[in-house]
């Protein structure tokens, strides 16, 4: 405490303060709405009156726990996480070793910039565009149908495809982002253990095999283990653009259930317990990710 009212780090506090207050009024204190999870909350009586609402204990908890739809629900929800997860581990670290083999500076800081871009594009404009690709009447149909003979499909009315286009279209949009990553790990290698493997006569996939990936194999555990934090987040921004009634058996993940039964279906105790639900097993995840990435990686954020 000492140590924080001394003059020469003032300004330094100060400087924080705006940061705080920003941090207290929209992530502290709308937390108290979690009582909503605990009372039999009447939407007419306006939020201010819900501390003079009955306690309803863990009645929702129940309903949420015991109903058929949660299964399902939780189902989508894991299938899609772990097939993004998956998928931003290999096509990066692929991408990234072939990308590294190229000796044309100018070429591979282009292919560099160009996959980097889709990751600055918001979900909406991309599901706005895929919606329009992936129509009866779009470009897919035409060229399955006019060169393959295959009958137009309702890819993202299917339940057969759904869940594929969300996994390759998040590959598509995102894993420019983590090969920069991998890139940056892999310029880290001693170039010095390639002369070395070169001299004994190692082809290039004796160097890759083992000098390339075990140089960067680190790097590759410690962001699986820190996505794995968010394997209760199938990503509401990607589905809710994307998904609709036709998709809800593959496609309905926590989140957007949330939203419905919150928003539309004026549910508010009911999505404040699911959304409470989901929080706490997050937080537990993102203990254990965590404490296993410091264990296998050092690595610490505080």
């Amino acid at each position: 405490m000492a140590k924080l009212l001394q003059k020469e780090s003032t300004h330094f506090h100060l400087m924080l303060l705006p940061a705080l207050v920003l941090v207290l009024i929209f992530q502290i204190y709308p937390m108290t709405g979690i009582v909503l999870a605990f009372k039999d909350f009447v939407p007419t009586k306006g939020i201010m009156g819900v501390w003079h609402m009955p306690w309803a204990g863990f009645k929702y908890f129940r309903f949420v726990l015991d109903n058929p739809e949660s299964k399902t629900i939780l189902r989508n929800t894991l299938i899609i996480s772990f097939g993004k997860i998956i998928t931003m581990i290999i096509f990066p670290v692929v991408f990234a070793l072939m990308l590294n083999e190229i000796r044309l500076r100018w070429f591979k800081r282009t292919v560099q910039t160009v996959v980097y871009l889709p990751h600055f594009l918001s979900w909406v404009v991309v599901a706005g565009i895929l919606k329009d690709v992936l129509s009866l009447e779009g470009p897919v149909n035409w060229v399955l149908h006019h060169w393959f003979g295959v009958e137009p499909q309702m890819f993202l009315g299917s339940n057969d495809w759904f869940r594929s286009i969300i996994i390759s279209t998040n590959v598509w949009k995102e894993f420019g982002f983590s090969t920069i990553i991998y890139l940056a790990a892999l310029t880290n290698i001693n170039p010095s253990l390639y002369e070395a493997a070169e001299i004994d006569g190692a082809g290039r996939f004796q160097k890759l095999m083992h000098i390339t990936l075990p140089g960067i194999a680190m790097t590759i555990a410690l962001l699986a283990t820190l996505s794995l934090n968010g394997v209760l987040n199938a990503g509401f921004d990607q589905i809710f653009n994307l998904y609709n009634v036709l998709v809800y058996d593959t496609g309905d993940i926590i989140d957007t259930y949330v939203y419905r039964s919150g928003l539309m279906s004026a549910q508010y105790s009911v999505a404040t317990a699911i959304g409470l639900l989901n929080s706490v097993v997050s937080f537990i995840l993102v203990v254990f990710t965590y404490s296993m990435a410091y264990r296998f990686a050092n690595y610490r954020i505080f």
